[in-house]
């Protein structure tokens, strides 16, 4: 079994730099950076090192199109991709490919450093309208390269989001994500704590287009849309409550909910009729191949 692993990137240097230290330890088949328009000397420092196989350049920031074009480029029956700013673990390969002797697609935790000592994730999944969908992490994932096909990769129609609706689509054609303990990626515990603002109206519409492209208009798409917006509006108030946020921030963050949503749904359902088939990706790897603006290939 060999294992090729896509390493998408934007303006990460030097997370890259340790990601592809780590990589090179574990000794897969190849490994294929995708460089978005990077600014930083991204491009450079890759191709300096003799263990980078394929540099992939592309001028488009969506994450899903670099994963895409990752996949261009890949010529192992195992595609792994790995977030820039995240380490593979020793034994990372080897769990991976112990995994998909009998499994679809793989993933694993994520081990953060905290002062206190190391934080940790665990499996995800939901049953939805019948079917059981396994949560995977983007950062930390190993695909079949047949299950990739039968779910035509990533939808690039959606800027955030992307690994859940593939988690989505992957149960849709009958196909199971494995949990592996061992198949282990560490990062380092970000000086604020980790908090980050959030894309209130993008993060919506990836919720409802994704549920919409996957579930049609069913009820179970507006319930579970209504169930997060009730419980991050209850997060929000408690924020604006304790004077951490202004109560003009909350109304326009519903705003946006509420406008993301919408369009999200609207979205989705196009989507779910322009492509009937299982896949539902109509924006997928298949769907264009000129993704890539230059390419230098060591193989």
């Amino acid at each position: 079994m060999e294992v090729s692993v896509v390493v998408p990137t934007l303006n990460d240097r030097e997370e890259l730099r340790g990601c592809l230290d780590a990589l090179a330890a574990e000794s897969p088949a190849e490994v294929v950076v995708v460089n978005g328009p990077s600014t930083d000397g991204t491009s450079g420092m890759v191709r300096d090192r003799d263990d980078v196989a394929v540099l992939v350049e592309v001028d488009d920031r969506n994450v899903n199109a670099a994963r895409n074009a990752g996949l261009d480029r890949a010529r192992g029956d195992v595609v792994a991709f790995v977030n820039p700013s995240l380490t593979v673990e020793s034994g990372w390969h080897g769990a991976v490919v112990d995994a998909l002797s009998d499994a679809d697609a793989v993933t694993g935790p994520t081990h953060e450093q905290l002062q206190a000592g190391v934080a940790t994730d665990t499996a995800e999944s939901r049953r939805i309208r019948g079917r059981t969908v396994t949560y995977f992490n983007g950062g930390n994932v190993a695909f079949t390269d047949e299950t990739l096909e039968d779910i035509d990769g990533f939808d690039e129609r959606l800027d955030v989001g992307g690994a859940r609706d593939a988690a989505h689509r992957i149960a849709g054609v009958d196909r199971e994500v494995a949990w592996s303990a061992e198949m282990c990626v560490a990062r380092e515990a970000a000086a604020d704590g980790g908090r980050t603002e959030r894309g209130w109206r993008s993060r919506y519409r990836s919720l409802t287009y994704r549920l919409a492209k996957n579930y049609g208009p069913h009820p179970t798409v507006v319930i579970r849309t209504l169930r997060h917006a009730l419980d991050d509006a209850a997060s929000a108030f408690r924020d604006v409550a304790r004077g951490d946020a202004k109560p003009t921030v909350w109304l326009g963050n519903g705003r946006d909910v509420a406008v993301g949503g919408v369009s999200g749904f609207t979205d989705g359902l196009r989507a779910r009729y322009a492509d009937r088939s299982p896949a539902r990706n109509p924006a997928g790897w298949s769907d264009r191949t000129d993704r890539a603006v230059a390419v230098y290939d060591r193989r």
